[in-house]
């Protein structure tokens, strides 16, 4: 039965050669590298924890500014990164073309858009300050070894806001990892930072644990780059009850937010809502954590979407921006069982993009609905009346449409009627959580009492609520951790200097 995909059991795509993401996941096989060297005796000037861009950003700078920094990666090396991984692209301002992004973008178009698609949220201060810093991105990436997509290339449309990655999110991260180790940042795997301890306003302690042995961390500085999460099943639970176990994870199993819940027990305030979460509709076949972008479902107007028990419930032609994975990410955790099934016939089945998963095919409504569960009649019915409310366009300003159908299509209303038919099974797939820990303007972690924590910086998701408490825009993730890593790295090692 189809609804049993996506469940919350781990799937073992890296060592099941069979399983259609094997063939993404070479970075799973053996490699044959030097021995870590021994953990330091002595505390570094700066821990920073974790292992994604902001991470990396915020180590980066602090060692170019001569602190000893270590870099506490709880994944495995193989799985290092986090959600970098699976990121693609930035959005940047910018004053002037640049062989990455065409026209201009300058900084209070881009707040002005960050305000609206935030609904308002996002802090002003810190907003502004972001928008500004975000010009520096491309030549800090570039002079990293970053490459970038160019334009001229053909192999993307053209953006004005947003800048591609040239081999995506892991090419990003080989570099700057490569970067960090030249530089003579220390670098740990498996290495779990927990047990912080806030007293009398700075972060006093902290608990690594590596290899099975626990010691104290007393470094004079700490970012946290941990992420928030989105992989804490017992958070969602907490937050969504039992819908929770038909999300999706489509990012790191090591978002667990549990250093994130220590700090705010501790009196760390707290910024954005614990409940919200940024949800799109991925494959329901997909494994339960890491698929990334390539498990996102992105055709629906060219079908209908029923429920599990075969009816409609939104109007599939009223989004069609890239907005509209988010929305059907939101309304799948709202249906029956969070599952959902896109339904097309030869003519959507062709116009659909390609996806990582082959729509399940059958010859007839009935044998499709039989494979799917759901009561044949009932889909037949639900198809029957779509098509029976089918207007084609009277001109060219027209659209094909539905009249009469509550909810109606508003557009790309085609009627289902050539064979064979296939459906996408689909399920709501968790991005990130909104809630994080509030930051100054210097990233310093802000105490719900007043004043901040004076050696405790946060970047990266686990602060990016400040910015978007709701809400999203394409390439806007990455930024947050690339401009507020760097800023981190520079606060942290002002005051260590200090």
């Amino acid at each position: 039965m189809i609804p049993a995909y996506g469940g919350t059991a781990k799937t073992q795509y890296s060592s099941n050669p069979s399983h259609p993401l094997s063939n993404l996941f070479v970075h799973f096989r053996p490699r044959r590298r030097r021995s870590p060297p021994p953990v330091s005796r002595s505390a570094p000037d700066v821990l920073v924890i974790g292992g994604g861009a902001a991470a990396l950003c915020a180590a980066i700078t602090a060692r170019r500014a001569g602190c000893s920094v270590l870099l506490a990666e709880q994944a495995p090396e193989p799985l290092r990164g986090g959600n970098t991984r699976h990121s693609r692209n930035l959005r940047l301002s910018h004053e002037a073309p640049t062989p990455f992004t065409s026209g201009v973008y300058p900084a209070d178009e881009f707040w002005s858009e960050l305000a609206r698609a935030t609904e308002g949220t996002a802090d002003p201060v810190l907003g502004r300050l972001f928008v500004e810093r975000s010009a520096e991105l491309k030549d800090w990436l570039i002079e990293a070894g970053v490459p970038l997509q160019p334009i001229a290339g053909g192999g993307l449309p053209e953006s004005r806001r947003t800048a591609f990655l040239l081999g995506g999110g892991k090419t990003l991260l080989n570099r700057l990892y490569a970067l960090a180790e030249q530089l003579g940042v220390e670098i740990r795997y498996g290495c779990e930072i927990r047990d912080p301890v806030i007293e009398d306003g700075r972060l006093a302690t902290s608990t690594a644990r590596l290899d099975g042995t626990s010691y104290p961390s007393t470094p004079r500085a700490v970012i946290a780059c941990c992420g928030g999460a989105q992989a804490n099943r017992a958070w969602l639970r907490r937050h969504w009850g039992a819908a929770a176990d038909g999300f999706i994870n489509r990012g790191t199993p090591f978002a667990d937010g549990e250093l994130l819940e220590s700090l705010l027990r501790q009196g760390v305030q707290p910024v954005g809502d614990p409940k919200a979460a940024y949800l799109v509709a991925v494959d329901a076949r997909s494994p339960a954590d890491d698929g990334g972008i390539a498990t996102r479902v992105r055709c629906m107007p060219e079908g209908i979407v029923v429920d599990a028990h075969g009816r409609r419930r939104h109007d599939e032609g009223g989004d069609t921006a890239s907005t509209r994975y988010a929305l059907w990410g939101q309304r799948l955790a709202e249906w029956p069982d969070q599952i959902g099934y896109l339904i097309l016939d030869a003519r959507g089945l062709r116009a659909a993009p390609p996806a990582l998963y082959p729509p399940i095919q059958a010859d007839s409504l009935d044998e499709l609905a039989g494979g799917l569960g759901i009561g044949s009649a009932t889909l037949r019915a639900t198809v029957a009346d779509y098509n029976a409310a089918v207007r084609a366009p009277t001109d060219e300003r027209d659209d094909w449409h539905t009249v009469g159908l509550d909810p109606p299509k508003s557009r790309h209303a085609h009627p289902l009627i050539e064979p064979p038919f296939g459906v996408y099974p689909m399920r709501p797939g968790i991005t990130f959580t909104y809630q994080g820990l509030a930051v100054d303007e210097r990233a310093r972690v802000r105490l719900a009492a007043g004043g901040v924590v004076e050696n405790l910086f946060a970047a990266g998701m686990i602060m990016a609520p400040n910015l978007m408490a709701r809400g999203y825009v394409s390439g806007l993730a990455l930024s947050i951790g690339l401009v507020f890593g760097r800023l981190a790295g520079e606060e942290a090692a002002r005051h260590v200097r200090a």
